[in-house]
């Protein structure tokens, strides 16, 4: 019998790969130093000594290939800090920046299926390395013969330049600055607010608890290789649980279901009749308490897939806009170089200019919350005040399309840029944005996005409409365009 062995190819976010076939022991031990170095290389002159921190999730092995990382960047020459625990990505991408590490190797495959496992590289500044970090790497891989690698199963042994550290203390510090902490726990303690969080069986498990110091209740907070036979991915088709009980809870107060996915650097949230919310809707939401309720300003950045929302609010506060390709690592380079307040994307990551240049679900989780004790308002009645406050409603959705072969997506992207449709769904196209994918502007206001997966034939469809009949017509009419090929 045999089976195809992927590259190492990293995508938006680091690499990810099938446990045992794609993602193994002996991958991860040549992979992990060289990643070290690179960073050395870029990074070196900024610190004074040559200190990696290593972390990972809840998957299945993650803490032993976490061991096996570590091992092989102490025996390529590199200080290493080991964590002691899972945590979110995003708390190991704050370790890097408060060790003043050359920056951070972390296993994780976030949102991906139960039988994937991952590995990111961040920066010594708190945040994913850059494209150009990422080739550098993979250049390195197909040049340097592997050096020998253990068994997995092998007792490892560590050198002296290995230590262990406790990833939440300093992480659940950091998010105590940026909030007001005492409003929330005090809501919570006296029934005021019930917050109901769907951890999904991943990274953030115990999160919220630890930094409020006082009980939530988490839904799926039990470790699970499988997660439940889901994706931990913020998808109301995997959250129906969470739905159901935040809709039935008893009581008057105000009540709030939060959404992670499995390395906590998404966010999803739930109004008090049991709605999703994507963050659609939560960054208008965390726009408007930042800077009405907390006196922040800056840049707002969003992807070309955001809300038409989001700039409309931003010329109301008079912030400036900037849109980048689809991925956080475009926001994380726009946040390195600019004073931006808040950048996001539609698929839930959401990161701040008083952090770290991350997408933190935790901290956005925290924000949720503070706004929602502050204005005693539910999440959904909040976001219809700001629609009507921008004069601008609408309903968005998306759907993934598989193709039957990456030749039809080589059909399909040769069309796109040698005959693109001049009408969608009955609406004559009025202006089309290449940035990323094909993002076509109708005459009456709605949007269709098109874009590829780079390495699997899919489709990705997105849409902004007036109304969901609207957006369902004009996806339908998108699924046509794709099967007539």
């Amino acid at each position: 019998m045999s089976f195809t062995v992927n590259p190492i190819k990293f995508g938006t976010d680091g690499w990810r790969g099938i446990i045992a076939a794609d993602f193994t022991f002996e991958r991860v031990w040549r992979l992990a130093p060289l990643a070290a170095q690179v960073l050395a290389d870029n990074y070196g002159s900024n610190v004074d000594h040559r200190l990696i921190v290593v972390g990972y999730d809840r998957r299945f092995m993650a803490e032993d290939f976490a061991r096996t990382a570590a091992q092989a960047i102490t025996e390529a020459g590199f200080d290493v800090l080991l964590s002691e625990s899972y945590a979110p990505t995003p708390a190991f991408s704050w370790a890097a920046k408060a060790h003043k590490a050359l920056g951070a190797i972390v296993m994780t495959a976030s949102h991906n299926p139960p039988n994937y496992l991952g590995l990111k590289v961040k920066g010594p500044f708190g945040g994913s390395v850059s494209p150009e970090i990422t080739q550098q790497i993979e250049a390195r891989l197909s040049s340097t013969v592997s050096p020998s690698s253990p068994s997995g199963s092998a007792e490892l042994a560590f050198s002296p330049s290995l230590s262990y550290f406790d990833p939440w203390s300093s992480y659940c510090d950091r998010l105590r600055t940026q909030v007001k902490v005492e409003p929330i726990r005090a809501a919570i303690n006296s029934g005021r607010l019930r917050v109901f969080a769907d951890v999904m069986h991943g990274a953030a498990a115990g999160g919220l608890g630890r930094i409020l110091e006082c009980e939530v209740q988490e839904l799926h907070s039990a470790r699970d290789p499988l997660f439940g036979g889901y994706p931990p991915e913020p998808l109301p088709r995997y959250l129906s649980e969470l739905l159901e009980t935040v809709k039935t809870a008893p009581g008057e107060g105000l009540k709030v279901g939060l959404v992670f996915d499995g390395d906590s650097d998404r966010i999803a949230a739930v109004d008090a009749k049991g709605n999703f919310l994507s963050t659609q809707i939560l960054i208008p939401i965390l726009m408007d308490h930042l800077v009405d309720k907390k006196g922040l300003s800056g840049e707002v950045v969003k992807t070309v897939s955001g809300s038409d929302i989001i700039p409309r609010l931003a010329k109301l506060y008079n912030l400036p806009i900037f849109e980048t390709p689809i991925g956080y690592k475009y926001i994380a380079d726009r946040m390195l170089t600019s004073q931006v307040l808040i950048g996001g994307e539609e698929s839930g990551g959401v990161g701040y200019g008083t952090h770290i240049p991350e997408r933190d679900a935790l901290l956005s989780a925290l924000y949720v919350l503070e706004a929602v004790v502050e204005s005693g308002v539910d999440l959904s009645d909040r976001y219809t005040q700001l629609q009507e406050k921008a004069a601008f409603i609408s309903a968005y959705d998306r759907i993934d399309l598989p193709l039957a072969s990456m030749e039809v997506r080589s059909k399909l992207l040769t069309r796109l840029e040698t005959d693109p449709p001049k009408t969608i769904a009955g609406q004559s196209v009025i202006d089309c944005l290449a940035i990323d994918g094909y993002k076509f502007r109708l005459q009456d206001g709605s949007w269709l996005l098109i874009r590829f997966s780079g390495t699997e034939p899919i489709l990705r469809l997105y849409c902004e409409a007036a109304n969901l009949d609207q957006v369902h017509l004009t996806l339908n009419w998108a699924k046509d365009w794709a099967n007539s090929v």
